[in-house]
């Protein structure tokens, strides 16, 4: 039997989203993790980085994957549990690709658990909605909007990850240092990877033609957009021979 469909909790969710993001985008503040955690948090509790995001991203996977896993088994079946799919697949590379290969610096205890809290309520609001609310056509598969939706994540997956190989290779087993990134979309821009990210979560929102997609674009823009913003700043000051032509996020532009 489908579970109805109550519409609040998805607007209240989805509305929460495009909030926070704005507020951290009003805020303006550089997230108190990576090369600015030891300024803003200097006796915080930490975990190594790689069982910090492992366990901070776990949530994003397991919770639609276990709501997933509850539908009727096929093997290209109804565009919601494809597009889920697509969720979960992203989050399956956070949560036991990327989490186990970081060579990051130790993650405060207190932002693992604010990123808990928020992995596990959007992986909610994401799932419940594909799959108990959404509602879309048969010829769905061919519409532009799906199409076009999954080639931008795709590709944006794609920069994502190769962003991330690159930024792993600048440093050695147990280093803290930084170095300039060099290649790939790092030529144009000092976000590269939230870039990829962010392209990923637009065509998402694309494909799904949902507001709590929309919504998690939405802030994702406005998180990575602001850390792509202080990282470049950070290069900047850091490295007199940093490239001047590189920009913050977008190419040639900002």
């Amino acid at each position: 039997m489908r579970v109805p469909c109550q519409q609040s909790p998805v607007l209240v969710g989805s509305a929460a989203l495009a909030a926070l993001g704005a507020l951290l985008l009003y805020l303006a503040e550089p997230s108190s993790y990576g090369k600015y955690s030891e300024r803003a948090m200097p006796a915080a509790t930490r975990l190594p980085a790689r069982a910090a995001w492992f366990l901070q991203e776990l949530p994003s996977f397991a919770v639609p994957a276990g709501i997933l896993a509850r539908q009727p088994r096929a093997l290209f079946g109804p565009p919601a549990t494809v597009l889920l799919g697509l969720f979960c697949g992203h989050y399956f590379y956070r949560t036991f690709v990327y989490s186990l290969r970081t060579r990051g610096r130790p993650f405060p205890v207190v932002l693992l658990i604010k990123g808990f809290v928020f992995c596990m309520g959007n992986g909610l609001l994401q799932g419940y909605y594909l799959i108990y609310c959404a509602e879309y056509p048969a010829d769905w598969y061919t519409d532009i909007r799906f199409s076009l939706g999954v080639f931008l994540f795709i590709l944006g997956m794609g920069i994502n990850i190769h962003s991330d190989c690159i930024l792993r290779q600048l440093r050695k087993p147990g280093e803290v240092i930084y170095r300039i990134p060099q290649g790939g979309l790092f030529t144009y821009v000092s976000g590269a990877n939230f870039l990829g990210e962010i392209i990923e979560w637009i065509g998402y929102a694309l494909a799904t033609w949902s507001l709590p997609a929309l919504a998690f674009a939405f802030f994702s823009l406005c998180f990575l957009g602001l850390r792509a913003f202080h990282h470049h700043r950070f290069y900047l000051k850091m490295f007199e021979d940093y490239p001047k032509s590189r920009k913050a996020l977008i190419p040639f532009i900002f």
